[in-house]
């Protein structure tokens, strides 16, 4: 295993950070770690860059107990903090240039590719750059050494919609290349996108560990269908259709990932005169209250 923790837990005097996480991602994968903000996610990536001590349990990189290896394990990884803080005196190119040689050596071509492909110019000053371009450059430094592992806190915060495509590619390379991706994130469309599994981390506490297609099935969207003349809500009590209730001219529910869900909604639906639908995507609380509900022994909401 690339990343391996066992119970590891931090607190802040009596504030919690993480308790008791049992994690493990696998080489070539790209993992997602998913919650909203101080969920922990945060704190689990510096624990696992040996930024801060854990205040009990362990983290392994490479198989090696970060604490005793931890020059070791950086050498082999690329990061992206989520508080992102750069020399605001040096250029773009300087930066990475002096980054690079800390590391043993920049590939020049590699970086203009990745400058391109990110739409940055590296001629400008860090200090005069936009919040969403220091983030490219963050982006840059990370996968400028192709590494290893790379550690990604909210890596597309502040990126417009095309270059967060481009990045999505950068991802898409990385696992084709062998290598390991560990991506916090509180966009689930995101994690969805790039990700081979997620784990759900709520209060410091890791609710659940899924593959992305087991977390596509299990998460509910909401659905509203206007009709030109009223249908009773019986008329979609449907295996996979929740919560119905009758709204204007037409009924909302909330419809499961279930194979053939959709598909006899849709059908029971072409039965009478529809003249509008909207289907919602589902939003990270709805993932979260599905776990929370399950834990209790009831139905997802």
């Amino acid at each position: 295993m690339i990343i391996e923790t066992e119970g590891l837990t931090k607190y802040y005097g009596k504030v919690r950070g993480v308790d008791d996480l049992n994690l493990s991602v696998a080489e070539g994968e790209v993992f997602g770690f998913l919650g909203p903000n101080g969920a922990g996610k945060t704190t689990t990536i510096r624990l696992l860059l040996d930024l801060i001590r854990p205040t009990r349990g362990t983290a392994r990189l490479f198989g090696q107990d970060v604490r005793n290896h931890a020059a070791a394990a950086k050498a082999r990884l690329g990061n992206l903090p989520g508080e992102l803080s750069l020399w605001d005196n040096l250029t773009g190119w300087e930066l990475l240039t002096f980054v690079g040689t800390l590391r043993g050596g920049l590939d020049g071509r590699w970086v203009d590719e990745l400058a391109t492909r990110l739409n940055l110019d590296l001629s400008r000053p860090v200090r005069n750059l936009s919040h969403g371009n220091k983030q490219k450059v963050g982006l840059i430094q990370a996968f400028a050494h192709k590494p290893d592992l790379i550690i990604l806190d909210e890596p597309t915060l502040g990126l417009d919609p095309l270059i967060q495509q481009e990045f999505y590619q950068l991802i898409d390379q990385v696992k084709v290349e062998g290598r390991t991706v560990f991506l916090s994130s509180h966009i689930l469309p995101e994690v969805e996108r790039v990700c081979d599994r997620v784990g759900i981390i709520r209060d410091g506490q890791l609710l659940a560990v899924e593959a992305v297609a087991e977390l596509k099935r299990k998460r509910r969207r909401q659905m509203e269908i206007a009709f030109a003349s009223p249908v009773p809500p019986s008329v979609f009590d449907l295996p996979g259709v929740h919560d119905i209730t009758s709204v204007d001219s037409g009924l909302c529910f909330m419809v499961d990932g279930s194979p053939g869900t959709l598909d006899a909604v849709l059908k029971r639906a072409a039965q009478y005169a529809v003249t509008d639908m909207c289907y919602e995507q589902a939003t990270l609380e709805d993932v979260f209250l599905s776990y929370y509900q399950k834990e209790r022994g009831h139905d997802a909401a």
